[in-house]
């Protein structure tokens, strides 16, 4: 009898032992797993990057908890397809964020390269702006030398300056131009057509006394003004004619004395005031910077 009872109590213990794993396993379930209601009144903080709740650990489960080396291919795949699916959305996340930046980089480099456009077309518009400023100063400069031109002009309008004299002498009594006295008012003629600003005087002078030497005088130089007119088509408002006489000439020879003429003889001066070079000055073309900097 008692030899049975020995060998009844290691079997009994035996059989007793997978049922004390079980509870055990039950109550250690129970005590990992907190209840639903403290579950949800946790943080959102804790989310992760994808807005989803981490990862939980997995429950022991049966006798030998979580490794069990007899584990079915369904259970190990129930175990890792939250964490492959996790795995996948943290790839996609990441290709996200890189599209992301990318896009943005892109958009930066975009608005750089505008900025760089408007900073260049600003300078080119201010250098604009100076050649303008300065090709208007340069015109204000021309301006305002032109005006101080034509006010000297217009105060010295009544000056005139001796540019060419021509002496045509006569034998006594005679008033006809020889062939060199023709060549030489044609010439001076020639010198002033198309001018401006001059005047033409003529003086005749005759060997006599009183009245007839001024008469002769003047027909001489009244000889001289008809050629021109009629010859070379001189204005007749701009000869002025004098008749001398026998008035002496001016200057005095070698030895002090006055000098007297013999015979006849006209004396033709040009005088020209400035209106001929302030004309000319402006007829020359002026030239800006702009047309300066154009290739030749």
């Amino acid at each position: 009898m008692n030899i049975r009872m020995l060998a009844t109590l290691p079997l009994a213990a035996v059989l007793a032992f997978p049922a004390f794993a079980q509870n055990s396993s039950s109550s250690t379930q129970d005590q990992s797993n907190p209840p639903a209601a403290s579950q949800t009144t946790q943080s959102t903080d804790n989310m992760n990057g994808t807005g989803k709740q981490p990862l939980q650990a997995p429950a022991r489960e049966g006798f030998w908890g979580r490794v069990n080396p007899f584990a079915r291919k369904s259970y190990v795949k129930r175990q890792t397809d939250p964490i492959r699916d996790r795995v996948n959305e943290l790839d996609d996340l990441t290709a996200a964020n890189g599209r992301a930046i990318k896009d943005t980089d892109a958009r930066a480099q975009a608005g750089i390269k505008l900025a760089s456009e408007k900073a260049n077309e600003a300078d080119q518009h201010a250098i604009d702006a100076g050649n303008k400023a300065t090709a208007a100063q340069q015109s204000a400069q021309q301006a305002t030398t032109r005006i101080q031109t034509v006010e000297t002009v217009v105060g010295n309008i009544d000056q005139y300056k001796a540019s060419n004299q021509t002496e045509i002498r006569f034998r006594p009594g005679q008033t006809v131009l020889s062939k060199n006295a023709k060549d030489a008012l044609d010439e001076m003629a020639n010198g002033v057509k198309g001018q401006r600003g001059y005047i033409i005087e003529v003086q005749g002078f005759s060997s006599g006394k009183g009245q007839t030497a001024i008469t002769n005088s003047q027909k001489m130089a009244e000889s001289v003004v008809r050629y021109m007119v009629l010859n070379n088509e001189i204005p007749v408002y701009r000869i002025y004619l004098v008749g001398m006489g026998n008035a002496p000439v001016a200057g005095a020879d070698e030895t002090g004395q006055t000098k007297h003429i013999s015979g006849g003889r006209v004396e033709i001066s040009l005088l020209k005031n400035d209106l001929e070079q302030l004309s000319s000055n402006s007829s020359a073309p002026t030239t800006t910077p702009d047309q300066q900097q154009q290739p030749k």
